[in-house]
């Protein structure tokens, strides 16, 4: 593998294909660069056949992920990578665990996400957390959120269901997407008073570029792409610079 100055990102991904597919756009999309040579080297591991975190989660089968994860950390490692990025929010329950065994960082997204929400220039005080049963359950993001002195919110049962419904039914299984379905969440979100919402989930990072979702939402799996560049030495574009993907003005 590659040797020398240039960082390696390691990147875990395949949770699921079409998510791993937008975050390595959105790396090379927000990294600041005039040729090939200043974007970030990568490793992408297409992990698909790794079980489902919210199943293995909610069964307690969770250890068997966390092997499974350690595994590929390991061997991104092993292979020269500097950081490694996990494009998957329910993973993230196994992130403090990976980083004792690693000597390389791993970029949290979930605490990135959170601490983008605080320091945002909407100054957002009560925000929704949009996310797998997995995810919501484990607390991962209201801990996250609560650390950086932010309120927050999860869907009612019946609008969980919605969430659901979007992820496995519709960006997962590829099925229709009844956009209603997110009126009514959103509805409710902003009925409790919530400012903004994390899509806490990568299948809705997927559903945030296909419906071109307004500034109120935050996608982690974009902060996770700048603090990964960030993280690799490479310099994040700023706002002004982006007004397509792969185009600058």
């Amino acid at each position: 593998m590659w040797r020398g100055e240039e960082k390696i990102l390691g990147v875990i991904g395949g949770m699921g294909p079409l998510a791993t597919q937008l975050f390595y756009r959105q790396v090379i999309d927000k990294t600041e660069a005039e040729c090939d040579q200043d974007h970030v080297n990568m490793i992408l591991l297409n992990h698909a056949s790794m079980p489902d975190r919210t199943q293995a989660i909610l069964s307690g089968e969770g250890e068997k992920v966390f092997q499974l994860l350690l595994a590929d950390a390991r061997w991104l490692e092993e292979n020269g990578a500097a950081a490694i990025a996990i494009p998957c929010n329910t993973s993230h329950l196994f992130a403090e665990r990976l980083q004792e065994e690693l000597e390389i960082p791993l970029v949290n997204m979930v605490k990135e996400a959170a601490a983008a929400v605080a320091a945002g220039p909407r100054k957002v005080r009560k925000v929704g957390i949009l996310a797998t049963d997995g995810t919501v359950q484990s607390g991962l993001y209201q801990r996250a959120c609560q650390a950086v002195g932010l309120e927050w919110a999860v869907p009612s049962p019946e609008a969980q269901a919605l969430v659901m419904k979007i992820i496995y039914d519709g960006i997962k299984g590829g099925k229709p997407i009844d956009y209603n379905d997110f009126i009514a969440i959103e509805g409710e979100l902003a009925a409790g008073g919530c400012k903004g919402a994390i899509l806490a989930c990568t299948e809705l990072s997927v559903f945030k570029e296909l419906y071109h979702l307004p500034d109120f939402y935050t996608d982690a799996m974009e902060t996770l792409a700048e603090r990964s560049i960030e993280a690799c030495g490479k310099r994040v574009k700023s706002s002004s610079q982006e007004t397509a993907p792969g185009r600058k003005v």
